[in-house]
This record gives structure tokens, sequence and C-alpha cells, in this order.
């Protein structure tokens, strides 16, 4: 492979990302889902490549013909099958550098509901997973334990999660996991907006919502995925002059720092385990653990190094914004023209159970324990909660925007204090990369009783201090 070849499947990406944007405007029904052209442009492409248009062309013009592998060469799929694990770590890493940290106290008013909900939702995933895995997927179908994890890391963590794990599902012998994950999260995004859509419709009609009496939508640009003219502000701020540094090139060095020192406290970690852990017991745990959750830390190391030291504010969130959704966007369409259908057609009554229980427990999860969670505007704060539980952090962003539209209630701010104690740990976390080497190393049952645990902790502190308002009381 020359570098000329990785350039043209580079613009691939762009072409196929515009295919996307271009359905999403001509179809209705893409635009009610609200799904991302990095969905839509992955799906195309995972139509006219190999696993489908090459498989069919190859019936009618034989395996050494230039179409048997469809309009994707396997250059461009060896390229973007790399892609994946590459950007997750640029995601990780921009989620908390230019983002102002707020007081111990307010996370604890406003996002300590949303924490105590999330943390039994997110810790539920993995009970269910796991109940699943050892009474069914194993037993029935031969499937490693390890599959009990499937569902956190798919729904809670989404494509990008799933991604960042395929490393770590290849090192423990079941790297078909990575795409029953990538086909996880395409569901939970699916189900997250209709269930999403459904759940306010219902809400509105029985009187749960406080805001919305009734549900006019978005505007049609909304729903074409265009910002409407008024509402259009720069995507960043020019905090260096382009004569000294272009302000894009200054942020992505950033970012790329971050990584870099993830990367160094990463291979730290696996020195001093192999000089301790793994030459008194023989047994390895960190190399298994994939670098985008170190590399968030790396981001927050430098957000506190930035906080206390950068008194001309040279980092600008909204830039970062803008390079962590390329890079995700990136991510989305390569995971999903990469995913084999023919390891998910081989595990589809396992990859439907894992599916449903998911769905079902993250409906039982907003339905039952948001009320009584969530001591007001349970419905605007949970339904964010279970937007993200479905798939990534923008549906629940999504959902919560179609219920409060001019930000009348707490939501959005519970939301996002609540994703910064949130984020280091569940839904892509420390928690979300160490669980599959954790059960492998410590067995299915063990880990089970430990997500138990974890659920019953965020239920009653949910149920009888949360929920009860005791927190908000001096």
């Amino acid at each position: 492979m020359n570098p000329e070849q990785i350039g043209f499947a580079l613009l691939y990406l762009g072409v196929f990302l515009l295919i996307g944007k271009i359905i999403r405007l001509k179809v209705k029904v893409l635009q009610n889902l609200f799904l991302p052209s990095s969905i839509i442009g992955g799906f195309v492409a995972l139509l006219v490549g190999p696993q489908v248009l090459g498989k069919i062309m190859t019936q009618f013009v034989g395996e050494d013909h230039f179409l048997a592998s469809g309009i994707m060469t396997g250059t461009i799929i060896e390229v973007w099958s790399a892609l994946p694990g590459l950007m997750i770590n640029v995601v990780f890493a921009s989620l908390f550098l230019g983002a102002t940290m707020p007081k111990l106290r307010d996370i604890w008013e406003f996002g300590g509901p949303q924490l105590s909900l999330g943390w039994a939702i997110g810790w539920g995933q993995y009970v269910i997973g796991l109940l699943v895995a050892i009474f069914i997927l194993t037993p029935f179908f031969d499937i490693p334990a390890m599959a009990g994890a499937l569902i956190e890391v798919a729904f809670e963590g989404g494509h990008g999660t799933a991604a960042g794990m395929a490393s770590t599902f290849e090192e423990l012998g079941f790297e078909e996991a990575f795409d029953l994950a990538i086909g996880l999260a395409t569901v939970g995004v699916l189900s997250g907006v209709v269930f999403g859509i459904i759940l306010i419709n219902w809400g509105v009609r029985r009187g749960k919502t406080k805001i919305i009496k009734d549900v006019n939508g978005f505007s049609e640009l909304r729903k074409q995925g265009i910002m409407e003219y008024q509402n259009r502000e720069p995507a960043g701020k020019m905090t260096t002059r382009p004569e000294s540094i272009e302000p894009l090139s200054f942020h992505l060095a950033i970012v790329m720092l971050a990584i870099l020192i993830g990367w160094l406290i990463l291979q730290g970690l696996i020195g001093l385990e192999a000089i301790t852990i793994t030459n008194w017991t023989g047994s390895s745990f960190m190399k298994y653990i994939p670098l985008f959750p170190i590399a968030m830390f790396g981001g927050i190391i430098l957000q506190v190094f930035f906080s206390k030291k950068d008194k001309y504010n040279l980092v600008d969130r909204r830039m970062i914004n803008r390079i962590q959704g390329l890079a995700l966007d990136v991510l989305i369409i390569t995971a999903i023209a990469t995913v084999s259908l023919d390891v998910i057609g081989e595990y589809l009554v396992p990859f439907l159970i894992l599916a449903v229980a998911g769905i079902s427990w993250n409906l039982f999860g907003f339905l039952t324990l948001a009320p009584k969670i969530i001591p007001d505007y349970w419905f605007e704060r949970g339904i964010g909660d279970f937007g993200q539980s479905m798939g990534v952090t923008a549906t629940g962003l999504l959902l919560m925007r179609i219920v409060d539209p001019n930000n009348e209630s707490p939501a959005f701010e519970a939301f996002g204090y609540k994703q910064l104690v949130y984020e280091p740990f569940l839904g892509g976390g420390l928690v979300t990369a160490l669980s599959v080497p954790f059960i492998v190393q410590f067995g299915a049952v063990p880990s089970l009783i430990f997500a138990i645990i974890m659920v019953i902790i965020g239920i009653l502190s949910g149920l009888f201090y949360f929920g009860k308002g005791k927190h908000m009381k001096s």
C-alpha cells in the first residue's frame, strides 16, 4: 500500500459523506429519524462495497473482475478499517478540552440525580448482558461470556467505543465482537430516536411533560440537517493569529498532545504492571486496555493545565467540538462501511437477543426509575439519559431539545454536569474499557455480582437520597 492509495481512500470519505447528506435532504423518513449523514453514507458504502454489490457482481463477472469488490477496492476497505480505532482517540481526547469546570456543589445538586439514574442504567446493561450470556449465549451458542459486555459497549458507548474496543476483542480471541458491537450500536441509534419520539408523544398526551403540551416538531430545515439562518453562529473563535499558527492547527495540535499524553500514561501502566503484578503472578491486564479512555485523561490533564496557566484563553471549546465532530463522522462512516455482514448473519439470533434485552432494560430504566430518582422535570431530564443509553450523547440531546426547545428546565444543565462525572467511567470510559478484560480475567459470575452491586448503589442512592431531594438541602 502506497501513500497515493491511502490518499485516494481518504478522498472516498468525502464522497460518501456528501452522498449521505444528499439522501438525508431527499428522504423524509430519514429526516424524521434525525439520522446523521455519516450513518447514511456508511450504509451506502457498505451496500456498494465487497459485501453486497461485490458478492452480487461476482455471480456474473467472476472473482477476478474489478467489480468483484464493488466500487470499494480492497485498499480502501483496508484503510477505512483502521480509521475507527484511530478516530475514537480524537473523540475522547477532546471531551473536556476547553470546557469550563463547574463548582462541585452545582454538579452535586443538578447532576446528582442524573448520575444516579445513568449509573443504574449503565451498570444494568452489564447485568442484563451477562445474564443473557450466562444463561443463553454461552450454553446454547458457544459464545464467550465477554459478549455480556456488548450491550453497554455498543449502546452506552456507541459506534466510537465499539470501534475502539476492536483491538481488545481481537487480542482476547473474539474479534467477531467488533462487528456485533457496531451492529448493536446502529440498532441503538435507530431505536433510540424511534422509541424516543414515541415516548415523547406518549408523555405529552399523558401529561408527563411540564414544558411542552403538544408536539409540533422541528422546522423543515432542522429535519434536513441545515442550520436555521437566524441560528448560524461562528464554528469557532480565532484565538491565535493565522500568521503565527492557524487556529485549527493549534487546536488540533492540542488534541494530538492529549492523545500522546494518554499513550505515555498507558505505556507507563503496562510497564509498571510488567514489573509488579505480571512478574509476581504471571498474569497481565493492562495490555488489553485500549488507548481512548486514557487519551481522555490526557485531555483532562491538559485542561487543568490550561485552566491554571492560560491567561489568554487560547483553547476554544467550539473549535475543539468541530475537530471532535469531524473525527466522529469519519469514525461512524468507516465503522459501518467495514462491518462484517457475514458475522452478523452467523450470530443473528444472539445479536437480536442482545438488542431486544438492551432496549427493554433502557425502556424500564426510563419509565420506572426516572420518575422516582429525578425529583423535578423527570421526563425532560430522563429522556436525555434514555437517548444516551440507546446510542450516543447526541441522541439524548436531540430528545431533550424536543421536549424543552427553549431550555426552560434544568435538563441540559443537569445532563452536562452529570457527563463530567459519568463519561470518565461508563459510556466509553474506563469501566467500559476494562469490562471485557475484567470478565475474561475474573469470570462472568463475579462480574455479574459486581455489576449488580453497582446497580443497587445507583438505584438506592437515587430513590432514597436524590429522589427525595435531600441533596438540595444546605
